[in-house]
């Protein structure tokens, strides 16, 4: 991979959850996705930003669901995780695995 391709921990996470949340994946349903699997507190301009970043990069692609009565007539932005989003999630897998193959500490092998 090229120097920008790699991912950071928060974007492995974001692509994650809009793995599990297929064509559910908005914004909101990402956060709660996160938050409920990590525990970990998340705002939702980071998640948006992240999204963003990852949508420039070409990893991720959005389209606007239709209008809901719910939203005051707002329709909400859904995410897709692409083939090349795909491809650097199992290359940041890879890269972290390779690292860490027969890594000895103080308090045994990972």
């Amino acid at each position: 991979m090229a120097k920008g391709d790699y991912l950071g921990e928060f974007e492995q996470i974001v692509l994650l959850a809009l793995l599990r949340l297929g064509p559910n994946a908005y914004g909101m349903a990402v956060r709660r996705e996160i938050e409920e699997r990590t525990g970990r507190r998340v705002s939702i301009g980071a998640v948006y930003a992240t999204l963003e970043r990852l949508e420039g990069k070409g990893y991720v692609t959005s389209f606007a669901g239709e209008p809901t009565a719910e939203r005051g007539g707002r329709a909400k932005r859904f995410f897709r995780l692409e083939s090349g989003g795909q491809r650097a999630l199992r290359d940041s897998r890879e890269a972290i695995r390779k690292m860490m193959a027969g890594l000895k500490t103080g308090w045994g092998t990972i």
